[in-house]
């Protein structure tokens, strides 16, 4: 590994932005008295959000509707998709997206006002669909239990996915959903590799503590499924039957998998992180993924991106299903309670 490789941080450049017209390069890197980059230190920007309720028309998503507290996310998965969101606030998807943190500080009271017009109806709405609710500022924000206080002040249900031990700060809340069957809980595991999880997901839990959380929401009654991805060829495939024994037994539900695809920015920043922490198998890697897609690491047809296409993809498919079998078999969540709703509300909590 490279001596200024920037530890704690998924992407080790900050990439293009394809909005702004201008960019300072590294091309005569022999002109410079001193490094272009450095680790950055992360920086909160607040927003006063005209929305915090977005549709999802996407097809390949299992909801219709999302929320994001933040925008970024200091995790710093190097694979995210949401990377790409970054460069709408004129920042990078690369080390700007984990380290310029926006954070909605009016959330809870968007979310109250959308509960209450008389044309909403109740529909799982999924927190978060694009960065992570629980991500290291919400230990001090709070703006993810604000929402979950206004989720239960209306009975609304809600689907939350996370990586963070975070989440069980919340139980108190997440018990008074689950009693009228309006909550449903996934974390994320990724891998149960700690080497591999540092470097691709440097600010996140370990997988040993987030089996822990599934087993301490399982004990609380609270519904819990995990999703197992992205799946990378040549990283963390050969996992699947692992993780997804692991999570049945402390608990989990359900299990859920997407294939890795890197579209738009994410690609160069993938690829410039897999050359640096894999070099010996960069080429397998890379190519595999590609395999998946048609020969681009990209894609983005609805009904086959996140699912992948060809020989790989399909003995990818398979492992999983059958682990899924084996290990899930008599389990499954719960059909959310609609009719719990207050429609038009009763006490405003602002």
């Amino acid at each position: 590994m490279e001596d200024n490789y920037f530890k704690g941080r998924g992407a080790q450049i900050k990439s293009e932005n394809r909005f702004l017209k201008s960019h300072y390069v590294t091309d005569h890197i022999e002109g410079l008295d001193e490094p272009l980059l450095e680790n950055p230190h992360t920086q909160v920007f607040q927003e006063n959000a005209k929305k915090i309720v977005n549709r999802v028309d996407s097809p390949d998503l299992g909801f219709g509707y999302s929320m994001n507290p933040y925008q970024g996310c200091e995790h710093g998965c190097i694979y995210c998709y949401a990377r790409n969101t970054h460069e709408y606030y004129g920042f990078s998807a690369g080390l700007d997206f984990e380290s310029k943190i926006v954070v909605k500080k009016n959330a809870a009271r968007l979310l109250e006002q959308e509960l209450l017009k008389p044309s909403w109806n109740a529909v799982p709405i999924m927190l978060s669909g694009n960065t992570d609710c629980y991500q290291p500022l919400e230990k001090k924000w709070g703006i993810t239990r604000q929402l979950l206080k206004v989720m239960a002040q209306y009975r609304h249900p809600v689907s939350i996915i996370s990586k963070n031990g975070l989440v069980v700060r919340d139980i108190d809340l997440l018990q008074d959903l689950a009693a009228d069957n309006l909550v449903h809980v996934y974390i994320s595991i990724t891998t149960l590799n700690e080497e591999l999880r540092r470097a691709m997901e440097p600010r996140t839990a370990s997988g040993i503590k987030r089996l822990k959380t599934v087993e301490e929401l399982a004990k609380a009654n609270i519904p819990v499924g995990i999703m197992n991805a992205p799946i990378i060829p040549g990283l963390n495939h050969h996992e699947i039957p692992a993780i997804l024994k692991a999570a049945a037994d402390h608990g989990a539900r359900n299990a859920g998998m997407t294939i890795v695809r890197l579209n738009g920015t994410i690609g160069n920043i993938f690829e410039d992180w897999l050359q640096k922490n894999f070099p010996d198998r960069f080429e397998k890697v890379w190519n595999q993924i590609c395999s998946m897609h048609g020969g681009n690491v990209n894609d983005s047809q609805f009904g086959r991106r996140m699912r992948g296409d060809g020989n790989i993809a399909d003995v990818i498919h398979q492992l999983f299903r059958s682990s899924k079998k084996k290990y899930f078999a008599d389990k499954n969540m719960p059909a959310y309670d609609l009719t719990k709703f207050r429609k038009g509300g009763n006490l405003s909590l602002f």
